[in-house]
């Protein structure tokens, strides 16, 4: 009996040693690996939306309850201890637990019902994307579709989206990744431009005219400095924008030259295309959460997305490069995108004058 009541009591003082662990939080864990991420508390109170006071108070509750130091504070930033280095995949495999869960602790439904997020690149989700889901979601109107479109990439592991339609291969390996097919970006003017400034004809005339620049993340930065043979495009540049919808509008409204997808030909962007030999490219990703397929809309969706981008059927995302004007030959009536004649600067009807 006496034994009995010792093992009891060592099982109790076991027990109270260990209740700091039992009281682990999760999301201080979250807000951990955050930190970890940007090396800043600012910047990872800025990712997860709270206050840089909450974020410091819970790395310290952790840090009391792991008995440990998880950061070095410096007046940049912070830095990871060791300590901290030797828990990040652990952390990072109960994250990847966590989000499972989630998943998992969904119901099944008809792949015709429920809610799909698709984040997407600005450019690609209002000119492609965004004309061919209003067919789609005719076909499936019991499905909701939550287009992002932002050049910004949304984390799929961290349930910021369903899936990714981005520019950026993924690095992450626990993703299925899917190239859709190639972005051909080419120099387009309009007339009005044209009209009164002329074309460069070469290269070097450049420096006389305007250009309309954009940087955004998942754009390659400097690639117009390069393809000119230039240090620096500064001087030049007219217009710069984060925004590809911007940049379209600011070229149709005769700003300047400016880089934009081949398929501005076919969804009739009225611009032209400017021949100085110049153009690059840019993959198109996509991916999902491997336990993406098990849910009927979400397959449903992938499936779709691959389809709008089938480089057989929409020539301009094939990985060869083919001229805007011969883009404009091949498109059919069936790949055309309908009602997207002009996009921004659409013609303005002026009323009739009343006559007196």
């Amino acid at each position: 009996m006496q034994k009995d009541t010792q093992w009891g009591a060592a099982y109790t003082d076991q027990a109270n040693a260990a209740t700091p662990l039992n009281q682990l939080s999760w999301d201080d864990l979250r807000i951990f690996l955050a930190c970890v991420e940007s090396r800043s508390f600012r910047q990872a109170a800025d990712v997860l939306k709270v206050s840089s006071s909450t974020i410091v108070r819970r790395v310290q509750r952790l840090e009391r309850s792991l008995g440990i130091r998880l950061f070095n504070r410096l007046p940049e930033g912070v830095i990871p201890t060791d300590e901290a280095h030797a828990i990040v995949n652990s952390a990072r495999s109960m994250e990847r637990a966590i989000y499972d869960v989630c998943r998992r602790s969904v119901q099944p439904e008809e792949a015709t019902r429920g809610q799909v997020k698709i984040s997407v690149t600005e450019g690609l989700g209002t000119f492609w994307v965004l004309p061919r889901l209003i067919e789609f979601q005719r076909g499936h109107p019991y499905l909701t579709i939550d287009l992002r479109c932002a050049m910004e990439n949304a984390d799929v592991l961290r349930m910021e989206a369903d899936m990714a339609v981005q520019l950026e291969r993924p690095k992450s390996p626990d993703l299925k990744l899917v190239k859709l097919g190639r972005l051909h970006i080419y120099p387009f003017v309009a007339k009005s431009y044209v009209d009164m400034f002329g074309l460069p004809e070469t290269i070097d005339d450049i420096g006389k005219h305007r250009l309309v620049d954009q940087v955004a993340p998942q754009l390659q930065e400097g690639v117009v400095a390069q393809k000119l043979g230039l240090d620096s495009i500064e001087g030049i540049v007219g217009v710069r924008t984060n925004a590809s919808s911007a940049m379209l509008y600011a070229i149709e409204k005769g700003a300047g030259i400016g880089s934009l997808p081949t398929y501005a030909s076919v969804i009739n962007a009225p611009v032209l295309p400017v021949d100085l030999g110049l153009n690059h490219h840019l993959d198109i990703w996509l991916t999902y959460h491997p336990d993406a397929r098990k849910t009927p809309r979400m397959s449903l969706v992938i499936d779709w997305l691959k389809s709008i981008f089938d480089p057989n059927k929409f020539p301009w995302f094939r990985d060869e490069f083919i001229h805007p004007n011969e883009l404009a030959k091949m498109a059919s009536e069936d790949t055309a995108l309908n009602g997207m004649r002009g996009s921004f600067a659409a013609p303005v009807t002026r009323p009739a004058r009343r006559r007196a």
